[in-house]
C-alpha cells in the first residue's frame, strides 16, 4: 500500500512537471540564456516551499507517518564541494536538457533520446558507487 502511495505522488509530479513546461528543452535553454524567468520561478517556488517545510519541521520537531522523528542533518560548511557538485551537475543539465526528475517524466512521456541520457545516468551512478570510497567527502 505504502508504495501505491508514492507511485501515486510520483506520476502526480510528472504530470504537473509535463504541464508546467519544467521538463521543455526549450524553457531550460530560455532559462541557462536568461531570457526567461519561467523556470527560475518555478525553482524559486519550489526552494521557497521546501525552506518552509524543513522550518516548519524543525520548529515543531515534527514525526514522520511511522512515528519516527525526522532528522534534518546539519550543512556542511565547506562552499568547494556544493560548487563542484553544482558545476558538474549543471554541465550535465545543460547537456543532457534536463535534470533527474525531469528525465523520468521525460522517459514516461515517450521521449526516446532520454531513454539514453537514463541509461547514462544509471550508469554515472553505478560509477561513483565504484569510486566513492576514494573521493574527498
Amino acid at each position: 500500500m505504502k508504495n501505491i502511495r508514492y507511485l501515486s505522488i510520483g506520476i502526480l509530479f510528472g504530470i504537473i512537471m509535463f504541464k508546467s513546461q519544467a521538463v521543455s528543452w526549450y524553457r531550460i535553454f530560455e532559462m541557462f540564456r536568461f531570457e526567461s524567468f519561467h523556470m527560475y520561478g518555478i525553482m524559486g517556488t519550489a526552494l521557497l516551499f521546501g525552506s518552509l517545510v524543513i522550518i516548519t519541521i524543525k520548529k515543531l520537531s515534527l514525526k514522520s507517518r511511522e512515528g519516527e522523528e525526522i532528522i534534518i542533518a546539519p550543512k556542511n560548511k565547506s562552499i568547494a564541494r556544493y560548487l563542484f557538485g553544482g558545476i558538474i551537475f549543471g554541465l550535465g543539465w545543460a547537456l543532457a536538457g534536463a535534470c533527474l526528475g525531469p528525465i523520468y517524466v521525460l522517459v514516461g512521456g515517450g521521449v526516446f533520446s532520454m531513454f539514453i541520457v537514463l541509461a547514462f545516468a544509471i550508469l554515472g551512478t553505478f560509477l561513483y558507487g565504484l569510486v566513492r570510497e576514494k573521493l574527498p567527502h
